[in-house]
């Protein structure tokens, strides 16, 4: 099997802190600058997984890369440069401690809450009578808390605004661009034969102005459904071919983990690993009309940081 990387442990120079995340390793330089690794690690359920899955953090970088810069003219983000297949390097910002999530079907865990009885889901009141994967009239945002760690928290507009987690005008900036990020994403999706059922986003300030931040678009942030079939499958009541990571949550639920304490993650052989690989592969290709083009596996560390240091050298003079 290819070499994964699931850890790792840069000095930098000017490196002022270093935050390991559930997928992304973000080093912060002189305190203006922001070095993320994607690293090969996944997580489900708020968990990391024990194996790393092959190409995925290029993957995730990449396609990223690719939606950061054709959404730059309409929603101001982080980006500076992507100086290796695994990282991107950008302003550093005050993130908001929520996630945008916006949804345009009824499906994952909304629908798991909505077959409970839930009729609200974040102060957003849904209508009777829908079914899993319906499309809603228009697309609505949930969001939640962003925790440090465990799992984030469903949250209202209105409990974020009172609870000064966001002030009220930074708040509606960001409510304006998830709805103009979900409509571009929805139309590069389209484009391509992809319905973007649902997506979260998050954002920072930087100088007084509101920007987006992180990963946007990606199967780790995203769900799509192939168009080809939806309204049939739908009317059916069959489940939709679906290009997200939510065939690995499918996958750990058969095998009786759902992230619940007790509960053990089901053994993650070689075989696996290079399946969900290739689904993340599948996803590349079509979400961005490219060929996925494997880079060099070996060393990876080495590359790394030998590639963001000429990064940081130019960015310096």
């Amino acid at each position: 099997m290819a070499t994964t990387l699931t850890r790792t442990d840069f000095n930098f120079p000017g490196q002022t802190s270093v935050y390991h995340g559930k997928v992304r390793d973000v080093y912060t330089i002189n305190d203006s600058i922001m070095v993320m690794v994607a690293t090969d690690r996944i997580s489900a359920f708020d968990v990391i997984l024990p194996e790393g899955i092959p190409y995925k953090g290029q993957m995730l970088n990449q396609i990223a890369a690719q939606f950061l810069d054709a959404t730059a003219d309409v929603v101001p983000n982080w980006k500076i440069a992507v100086p290796d297949p695994m990282v991107t390097v950008g302003y550093k910002c005050e993130g908001f401690r929520v996630e945008m999530i916006i949804r345009g079907y009824l499906t994952g865990s909304a629908w798991r809450e909505y077959a409970a009885g839930a009729r609200e889901i974040c102060g957003v009141k849904l209508p009777e009578g829908m079914r899993e994967n319906q499309r809603f009239p228009e697309p609505i945002i949930t969001p939640t808390t962003k925790a440090e760690a465990g799992h984030d928290e469903n949250i209202s507009k209105e409990e974020i605004i009172a609870q000064g987690i966001v002030s009220k005008e930074d708040y509606e900036v960001m409510e304006k661009y998830t709805r103009q990020l979900f409509e571009i994403g929805t139309r590069m999706a389209a484009e391509k034969g992809l319905i973007l059922v649902d997506t979260k986003y998050e954002f920072g300030k930087l100088a007084d102005k509101v920007i987006l931040i992180d990963e946007i678009h990606t199967p780790d942030s995203s769900r799509y459904f192939y168009a080809d079939g939806y309204q049939q499958r739908f009317e059916a009541g069959e489940p939709q071919r679906q290009l997200s990571k939510e065939f690995v949550r499918q996958w750990l639920m058969d095998n009786g983990f759902m992230g619940k304490p007790g509960q053990k993650v089901p053994e993650m052989t070689p075989e696996v690993c290079e399946s969900i690989s290739n689904r993340y592969i599948e996803l590349y290709e079509h979400i961005t009309g490219k060929q996925f083009v494997k880079a060099l596996e070996d060393h990876l560390a080495d590359r790394i940081a030998r590639n963001v240091l000429d990064c940081l050298d130019q960015l310096k003079g």
